[in-house]
Parts: structure tokens; sequence; C-alpha cells
């Protein structure tokens, strides 16, 4: 009985290995697996220097993960930065240089106005060019001085006052004209809760009948994603006509000239300086 015993114990423990070992190797190579996730993520998130990780192809990969990863605020931020990529492409760059010049009066004003409402100095910048082309005058359509400034908020037009010490604006007053664009700008990040793109979108449709609010209110949407459906009758080019004049202007501060998009490496260096307002 003892012989007997011992040997079924000796075939149980032979089945017991028989049925853990595969579960075990199951085990080790899903954890193998999701290392090798973990460690392509960590590169491409914290920028291992490894030579492959410089690689344009591998970052435009590693970008595009990442969009998947971070969801959808994320997801908009990467949708919003191939539009304006692909809106500076088509830029008439000889027509752009001559705006940029143009700015140089007006630049110091712009960046003294976004840095007194703490918005982003080069977003300002494209919206001045998008607005005005940098050539301050009164508008068919009611527009004045260098933001085309028409019907601005209450709220933004007493903070504009409180900020300039200024009883009334005077909307030809360049720098009045731009604390006052800066603050509605502010005050639009504000309401739409700091999505740039729906912000810019608010700023140029302003308070008429409730604004891009009352609309997405109307739509049920909350954010970019959800109010993507409904943006066919709304100007929804201006935002990206903003941020790529946005850009034109950090590439015109860094490089003195505009890099066509279509030559050599230019897409790729181009994408790596970044969009205003997504990128710093």
């Amino acid at each position: 009985m003892a012989v007997r015993g011992g040997a079924a114990r000796r075939r149980r423990r032979r089945r017991t290995r028989r049925f853990v070992w595969p579960g075990w190797r199951r085990g080790t190579l899903e954890a193998a697996a999701l290392v090798a996730t973990a460690l392509i993520v960590t590169i491409a998130l914290l920028g291992e220097p490894l030579a492959v990780s410089r690689r344009p192809a591998f970052r435009r990969e590693m970008r595009d993960l990442q969009a998947l990863i971070g969801g959808s605020a994320e997801a908009e931020r990467t949708s919003i930065a191939h539009q304006v990529w692909a809106a500076y492409r088509r830029t008439d760059t000889v027509h752009m240089l001559r705006i940029l010049e143009r700015a140089r009066v007006y630049e110091a004003t712009v960046h003294e106005a976004a840095a007194a409402f703490g918005v982003d100095p080069e977003v300002l910048m494209g919206a001045a060019a998008a607005e005005s082309a940098f050539y301050p005058r009164d508008s068919a359509d009611g527009g004045r001085g260098l933001f085309q400034i028409t019907a601005p908020p209450a709220d933004a037009v007493a903070a504009a006052r409180r900020r300039l010490h200024v009883e009334q604006l005077d909307p030809l007053n360049q720098r009045h004209n731009a604390f006052l664009a800066a603050a509605t700008l502010h005050r639009y990040l504000d309401e739409m809760s700091g999505d740039l793109f729906l912000a810019l979108l608010a700023y140029n449709i302003g308070p008429r009948n409730g604004g891009l609010r009352a609309a997405m209110q109307q739509y049920g949407a909350r954010d970019f994603v959800t109010v993507q459906p409904y943006l066919q009758n709304l100007p929804r080019d201006y935002s990206i006509r903003v941020l790529a004049a946005a850009l034109a202007y950090r590439l015109w501060r860094r490089e003195g000239r505009l890099p066509r998009y279509e030559e050599g490496d230019n897409a790729s260096r181009i994408q790596q300086v970044g969009v205003p307002g997504l990128t710093s």
C-alpha cells in the first residue's frame, strides 16, 4: 500500500507540473508583452535618447500612439495640428512675410496685452494677422482697428478698462484694441474650459445670439469632438487660420524667414517646431 500510495503521489505531482507550467509560461509571456509595450510608451513619452527614437518617422508614430493613449484631448490637439500644417503649406509666404514685417510696429504692444491677460502672445499675434493683416482700419462689417473688434463681451470691456486705467476704450488706439482682444480671448478660454480651438471660434462668432456656448448647448455638444458635426454652419476655419498665422510668426521669429513646407525635410522640421497654443 505504501508503494502504491507513493507512486500515486508521484503521478499526481507530474500531472500538476504539466498543468501548472503552461499557465506560468502564459503569464510570463503576457507580462513580457506588457513590459515591452510599457518600454515603447516610456521611450515615446520620456524621449529616451536611443538612436531609433531620434528618427522623424518614429517620432511621428509615437505622437500618434500618444494621441490614441491620451484620449479625446490629445486627439483634438493632433487633429488641429495637422489642419494647421496643411493651412501653413497653402500659405502665400511672400504675402505673409509682408504681413509680419508690418507686425513689427505692434509686436511689443500685442505681447504686453497677452501678458496682462495670461494668453499666448503668438496666438494673439496670429489673431491680429488673421483679422487685419496688421493694417488697422475700419471695415465694412463694423470691425475696428488691429483686431477688427465689433461687439466684445461687456465683461471683457470692463477688464480691459481696468488694466489700462481708463474710463473709455478707443478702438483706434491700438494698445486699447490689443488689450480688449486679449481680454476677450481670455474670457472665451475660461468659458470653453481652456479649449483653444473653441475659444478662437467663440472669439470670432462673438456674443451674438448667445455665442458659441448657446449653439453647443442647443446641440448637446460638450467639447471639440462632440461639436464637430455641427460646425458646418460656423466659420470653423477661423481657428485654423489664426493658428497657421501664429505658426508663421513663430518660424519667422526663430529663423527670420518662412520655409516652404514641401521643400526638403522642412515638413518634419516645421512639425517639430510645434503649433503655438498647442506646444510651447
